[in-house]
């Protein structure tokens, strides 16, 4: 129902059916300059005037109403366009007529119901010439054909090629065809009675097409590809700009997933008008959409989103003391969206680089270089970066004086790494060892010795197979053979008991955990996934055995500057084509993303955040061919398909611009890019003469946001460096062999390569019996350590 309120100085009066025009007339105080209609209300239906003779204000009927077609039925049983007209012959007819809700006088004292209007429409429809049908059918063309024939009958009842239908036309054509003879309640003079929705007497072609419910679409030509571009933690409204009459529903897609029935819990609001919605925009959501109306495929819209994410930067080191004449640098890292400009303050003025000989920006203003230090260069120095969307900076302070080696602020970074003889802690500036522990080393708490002596006569050792480092403050390592973790730190040692054969860790920085894959016996026959909750805090470590059986592998995303917080973990277990989504804060099953129709047993994972592409590496199928590379969405859990014809297992850049994939059956390694709106794409091939064990990222030192890969041989001695910008490749030859793969049977790289941090130039690769540490900003062998033996589990501890 309508309702209706009125001032109480509008006086309605109603006497006898009939309705009488009364209006407020002004009073004898009013501004003679004033419009008296101004003053003046009257009913609906009438209008204000001034009378010529008098000037005085008078309602009189409204001569027309404004044009629109918002069909009603009045209480007089008629019919009428809209509400005005109503109300307008009540005041020309001078009695009460008011709107009913009801259709009945659409159809009222006329034997033509619409169920007879619409076989006299399919009637005209059968009568027109067919079209040609095409073996394959859509609808598509189903309304192409439709379309075609009501053209070609509009021209055929346009006699007068106007391009409009009037009565007498409608009448020439039923004459003419026997239209009466048909016996239809309804007449082609119901065209212009039910179809004429402006009213004014004849039929265009758009009203033809809308009484014979021909969609027309459109999408100008500059809309077929949008670009957008939100910030990130913001909302963004994407609209679909296909118009048309009689438009069917938008259908949105992401990677070729529909995306209108899915339960999304960022993507969960379609509007009215066919907006797709995504509340708290994160990287993730960035990529292309496309819309196009339902059963429309052909025609379709594209939605670019990029996701701009201000910058987050550190600065290494925060502090540092140096002696007058050596040389310092202060290290700055910036990651945002798009790529941030870096600048340098010194005590808050710029600095003078043009006229020192000393001061000097390397990769783009990524590092600062002070030659010789002087006294004067003491002094805190901010590093700002700037991009579109936001502002970050940080503070790098330097102090210059006599006794700087004494009073050192900071503190050096070593590599722990784990080997046959106990543990060695390795200082790698000066290739210096700092500390050792021997095998036979008692643990504080236990007074166990750190490797016991196993059962029989094989000679004493220690057999690691996987280590975390944990907030800097312990490292976690496996000890397969004795069913334990071995928790470092700085004091002491201590031990947790887990199932046996624990041979996989993953440190969960999100939520404080370590994750453990035990295999329970050499065989793998009772997996278990243990999980150590609060890794860094409290003197007690205790494992909780998660409830998943058949454990084959997992994998946790990596965090970085951008993204600070992962939410899930992924499962595999054995012989099974799916990957089990994991809430990470509560172990329980999200979801299983089944990969049965690739024939799919995942082998491994990685992960970018931009644009949300999951990795799955799956297993061998069989020795003639390399295992696939299928593409999941993080956005809807979906399985995309194949990515391109990679094949092995892929490796992300912390920053998740680069993917790298080494050729498991060639010399070659596929490089993809992941653009800032989220497309993926080859971006070249290099050619690496080594058969890759493993794989490590290292920043630029020559640009800023980029990345070096330095990748291990699993079978010969040479080492590689690999520019992803340049595609420049250099080998680093004779480092000895590496451990035999039977040697290593724990899963995972026979040989790693391990790096010192962001901001470390060092690395670190094993052979059978030493060590090499290697210098990634001149691309050489820094120095090799002797007699440390399988040496194959390596973490660095740093201070960033």
């Amino acid at each position: 129902t309508h309702g209706y309120v009125f001032w109480v100085k509008v006086l309605l009066v109603y006497s006898e059916g009939f309705v009488s025009p009364c209006c407020v007339f002004p009073s004898a105080r009013s501004d003679p300059d004033e419009d008296p209609c101004g003053r003046t209300y009257c009913g609906r239906g009438r209008q204000c005037v001034l009378m010529a003779g008098t000037g005085r204000a008078e309602c009189v009927c409204q001569e027309k109403c404004r044009p629109s077609f918002v069909p009603v039925c009045g209480s007089d049983g008629r019919f009428y366009e809209n509400h005005c007209e109503v109300y307008r012959t009540a005041c020309l007819e001078r009695r009460r007529i008011y709107v009913v809700h009801s259709k009945d006088c659409f159809f009222k004292g006329s034997a033509c119901t619409m169920s007879e209007y619409n076989k006299l429409k399919s009637m005209l429809l059968d009568m027109q010439p067919t079209v040609l049908k095409s073996g394959e059918q859509s609808q598509q063309r189903d309304m192409e054909e439709k379309r075609a024939l009501v053209d070609t009958m509009f021209k055929y009842l346009d006699v007068n090629q106007d391009g409009r239908l009037i009565s007498d036309e409608l009448e020439k054509v039923s004459m003419k065809e026997h239209l009466e003879d048909n016996l239809l309640e309804c007449t082609m003079h119901d065209l212009l009675r039910y179809d004429d929705y402006n009213n004014d007497g004849h039929l265009s072609l758009h009203e033809f097409y809308t009484a014979f419910q021909v969609i027309q679409l459109s999408l100008a030509e500059d809309q077929r590809i949008s670009l957008s571009v939100v910030t990130v933690g913001l909302s963004a409204v994407l609209t679909c700009a296909i118009q048309g009459t009689l438009r069917p529903p938008i259908i949105w897609k992401r990677n070729g997933i529909i995306l209108n029935f899915l339960d999304l819990e960022d993507i969960n609001d379609f509007g009215d008008d066919g907006s797709l919605y995504i509340t708290k925009v994160t990287t993730i959501h960035m990529g292309n959409y496309s819309c196009h109306a339902y059963g429309y495929e052909d025609l379709y819209q594209t939605h670019v989103l990029q996701v701009n994410v201000p910058p987050v930067i550190l600065v290494y080191p925060e502090t540092q003391a140096q002696e007058p004449g050596v040389s310092a640098s202060l290290h700055c890292y910036a990651d945002s969206i798009p790529n941030p400009k870096l600048l340098w303050l010194k005590n808050g003025m710029d600095l003078q680089l043009s006229s020192s000989t000393q001061l000097s920006l390397i990769a783009n203003g990524s590092e600062l270089f002070i030659s010789s230090v002087r006294y004067e260069d003491t002094g805190a120095y901010t590093c700002i970066a700037k991009n579109d969307v936001g502002v970050d900076e940080d503070i790098s302070s330097l102090f210059v004086e006599d006794s700087a080696k004494k009073t050192r602020l900071s503190v050096g970074n070593m590599f722990y790494v784990f080997s046959d003889e106990g543990i060695t802690v390795l200082q790698p500036n000066e290739c210096e060892i700092r500390r050792h522990m021997k095998r036979t080393e008692r643990i504080v708490a236990t007074y166990e010795e750190m490797c016991p002596k196993g059962e029989g006569i094989s000679p004493q050792r220690c057999v690691w197979s996987s280590a975390v480092n944990v907030r800097d403050k312990y490292i976690y390592v496996t000890q397969p053979l004795q069913s334990r973790l071995l928790v470092v730190d700085i004091q002491a040692q201590k031990v947790v008991q887990v199932d046996p054969f624990p041979v996989k860790m993953l440190y969960d920085k999100s939520h404080d955990q370590v994750w453990i894959l035990t295999w329970g016996d050499m065989d793998k026959g009772h997996p278990t996934l243990q999980v150590i909750p609060q890794a860094s805090v409290g003197e007690v470590h205790h494992a909780i055995r998660t409830t998943f059986q058949r454990v084959n592998d997992f994998f946790i995303p990596s965090t970085n500057l951008i993204i600070t917080h992962v939410r899930f973990a992924f499962v595999f277990l054995k012989n099974e084509p799916a990957v089990h989504k994991i809430d990470l804060e509560t172990f329980h099953r999200v979801k299983t993303i089944s990969l049965k129709n690739y024939s799919c047993i995942p082998a491994s994972m990685a992960y970018t955040h931009l644009s949300g592409f999951y990795f799955v590496q799956c297993q061998h199928k069989s020795l003639l061919h390399a295992p696939a590379q299928i593409l999941i969405d993080s956005v809807t859990d979906a399985v995309i398909g194949l990515n391109l014809n990679v094949t092995g297992q892929a490796y992300v850049s912390p920053d998740g611009r680069y993917v790298v994939t080494p050729d498991p059956e060639g010399s070659k390694m596929i490089v993809q890019t992941v653009s800032f709106q989220g497309e993926l794409s080859l971006n070249r091939v290099i050619d690496e003469p080594i058969s890759v064990s493993d794989l490590v990222f290292q920043p630029s030192f020559t640009e800023s946001n980029q990345h070096v890969v330095v990748a291990t041989s699993g079978s010969g001695t040479d080492l590689l460096f690999a520019d992803l910008s340049s595609g420049h490749v250099e080998v680093l030859r004779s480092l000895k062999e590496p451990l035999p793969p039977r040697a290593w049977p724990w899963g995972g790289p026979n040989r790693v390569v391990v790096s010192s941090g962001l901001f470390g130039q060092y690395l670190i690769t094993p052979s059978v019996e030493s060590l090499f540490v290697l210098n990634g900003k001149h691309r050489t062998s820094h120095c090799e350590v002797s007699d440390i033996k399988r040496a194959n589990t390596v973490v660095w501890v740093g201070e960033v």
